[in-house]
């Protein structure tokens, strides 16, 4: 058996290739497919099927783009309903690979439509491919079924017995290949690990020792983190199918250009080049960290776009990871980036910075953006906490003058940002709170 996992870690995803005697199935493609493509080829495999776990929320799947360049077939739980040709399937359901056998285990709860992959290889199962059902460490959330009619409860439910009927059924040795790792926001503590086997999972995951369902079910329907808002939007999108990346224009922009457009300024820039010099009233998102679902939280998909970049590279590789996320409405980028904005007489503005070591000697408010666990194991006295994904709606909760900060300076940036489309003044903290804890200063724990 031919086996292969590709890691998207700014999405925090996984997706895989599994084939044998010529053929392959992919399962949970990105956007982006040529590496599906160059992997098959490489291994010399014909991509036989194209399979998808459930109707993913986080991000855009390239399951149609890769169909047309291929020929392969769309395969989905027959519950999803999709609108573009595809096999739908149902528990016991088995494809045949080359000369494993990819068996479909119905596994509804963190979707209604969810199917669990266990591949069979010489009449032994080796693995199962879990889609957002569990993950390492963690289980699929089960709160983003609400537009279909479905409560928290009762997906939290059926989870409960997808999990103990289904997937916990298997043999310990069974390794366990999910959709995500840590930083996704399908799951509430997923490990740092991207695969592991039912065996450890039955021991260490919090959420698959021994309990009722109804403890179960409070559990995960208690405190749930709210979903990113374009979240209904990409899943909704997976069921269409989306378009080839081809399609997606983002010409090169002259200043001029860019001030005539009705649209909103999004600096990929790093923290200190943004800080440096910018367009007025733009918008900090770096491409160096969790980019694009930063960008899905912050901004909407009907929202029209620039994008400001070092390099025209950059500036398209920004496009690119947008459109994972389901964000096509891009006006272009600037040509010649802050430099041409700069050779055109036009003003830029500046994003006040401070060292910590700065910080622990002057009396400020200090705004920590960080989300609410980790404010509360160990913050910088006096600092108050709202968490960057809220702090759009909870602007007038902010007394400004502030200053910023986060655990390294990705967030605290982006936030200072949008401060300042507000007209708040405020200040970013280099480094963040793993600077200032390497200096010595002091935390407290809420």
């Amino acid at each position: 058996m031919i086996f292969h996992q590709f890691y998207l870690p700014c999405l925090a995803h996984a997706s895989y290739l599994a084939g044998s005697n010529g053929e392959c199935a992919i399962v949970d493609p990105q956007r982006d497919v040529d590496q599906y493509i160059d992997e098959a080829a490489r291994r010399s495999l014909t991509i036989k099927f194209i399979i998808e776990t459930h109707l993913h929320a986080d991000f855009v799947s390239g399951h149609r783009e890769l169909a047309a360049r291929t020929g392969a077939e769309i395969v989905f739980g027959a519950a999803a309903n999709a609108e573009f040709p595809h096999r739908a399937v149902h528990d016991g359901d088995v494809l045949r690979v080359g000369d494993i056998e990819l068996h479909a285990l119905a596994t509804p709860g963190h979707t209604p439509e969810s199917i669990s992959w266990l591949i069979v290889d010489d009449g032994k199962p080796v693995k199962v491919l879990t889609g957002d059902t569990l993950f390492i460490g963690d289980v699929g959330r089960p709160d983003l079924a609400g537009a279909r009619g479905f409560t928290s409860e009762q997906m939290a439910a059926l989870l409960y017995h997808s999990l103990h009927a289904k997937i916990l059924a298997l043999p310990d040795d069974v390794e366990v290949w999910p959709a995500h790792g840590a930083g996704s926001a399908c799951g509430k503590n997923i490990s740092k690990e991207t695969f592991s086997t039912i065996g450890i999972q039955r021991r260490t995951n919090y959420a698959l020792q021994p309990m009722p369902r109804e403890e179960f079910v409070k559990m995960l329907t208690t405190e749930i983190a709210e979903p990113p808002p374009y979240f209904r939007y990409d899943a909704e999108m997976n069921r269409r199918g989306a378009r080839a990346l081809v399609e997606i224009d983002a010409p090169a922009l002259t200043p001029q250009q860019v001030r005539e457009r009705d649209a909103i300024v999004l600096d990929v820039r790093d923290s200190d080049s943004f800080a440096a010099g910018h367009l007025p009233h733009s918008i900090n998102i770096a491409l160096g960290g969790q980019y694009a679902s930063w960008a899905g939280t912050l901004l909407s998909p009907k929202d029209r776009i620039a994008i400001v970049a070092e390099s025209a590279e950059k500036a398209r590789e920004a496009v690119m990871r947008l459109a994972r996320v389901g964000f096509e409405n891009v006006a272009g980028f600037l040509d010649g980036g802050v430099l041409a904005w700069s050779n055109a007489g036009l003003e830029l503005d500046q994003m006040p910075q401070i060292s910590v070591a700065e910080l622990h000697d002057i009396e400020t408010r200090v705004l920590d953006v960080r989300r609410a666990g980790e404010f509360e194991g160990g913050h910088v006295p006096g600092a108050i906490n709202i968490p960057l994904h809220e702090l759009q709606r909870r602007i007038d909760e902010v007394q400004a003058p502030v200053t910023v900060i986060c655990a390294g300076g990705y967030r605290s940036s982006a936030a200072v940002s949008i401060l300042a489309q507000h007209g708040l003044q405020a200040t970013n903290v280099i480094g963040g709170t793993a600077a200032w804890i390497r200096a010595g200063f002091e935390t407290v724990s809420s």
